[in-house]
């Protein structure tokens, strides 16, 4: 089963079409919370007057970010940004950035753009980064400890010049610490992270 995929966009518009830009963002965002396995979305300026805009989007899986990003709608709603967005970075984000996705949650109010009164938006707080350490330990101290035991008794290993004995160990772990050990450690402690 897909993990879910977030969407980190870096956006440069027109300064002269600011107001432009934020109806086409807020359509968008509109747009995207209609489509199945959408789990939200944010977007934000680098100030005031800036004209860097930052937007990140999440959907359940691979399948249903791929139905979105191929859709009629968000084809036509790229078409309408053509005017005044004058660059996009795009970066997907599921793996290391992932492993401390399902932190606690605020909430801040926005005015309702459909009418009177406020939309309640959930904030995400990352987890302090000392627990992200310890997280991250707990799961690299037994998977290392287990490589270094199992090579130890491989004849000449200890000859190896120890810079190519550490470029081998991480090519080895780092896969291994990225797809299985640590999405299993923060699925672990995630009430601890969480609170």
């Amino acid at each position: 089963m897909s993990e879910p995929i977030t969407v980190s966009i870096r956006r440069e518009v027109d300064p002269a079409r600011i107001a432009e830009a934020t109806v086409w963002v807020q359509t968008g965002v509109n747009l995207a919370n209609r489509y199945p396995g959408f789990l939200g979305s944010g977007w934000v300026r680098a100030g005031e007057h800036s004209h860097v805009w930052h937007m990140l989007y999440r959907f359940a899986t691979e399948e249903t970010l791929q139905a979105w990003e191929t859709s009629p709608e968000r084809e036509w709603w790229l078409s309408m940004g053509e005017g005044f967005v004058r660059s996009e970075r795009t970066r997907r984000r599921s793996g290391i950035e992932g492993w401390f996705d399902e932190p606690s949650t605020g909430s801040i109010p926005i005015p309702n753009p459909d009418g009177p009164g406020t939309t309640t938006v959930a904030v995400v707080h990352a987890p302090p980064r000392w627990k992200q350490a310890v997280s991250i330990w707990l799961g690299f101290f037994p998977v290392n400890l287990a490589f270094s035991y199992a090579v130890s008794p491989v004849p000449g290993w200890e000859s190896v010049p120890l810079w190519l004995r550490v470029v081998i160990t991480t090519v080895v772990l780092t896969p291994i610490m990225t797809y299985w050990v640590l999405p299993w450690v923060t699925r672990m402690l995630r009430s601890w992270l969480n609170r």
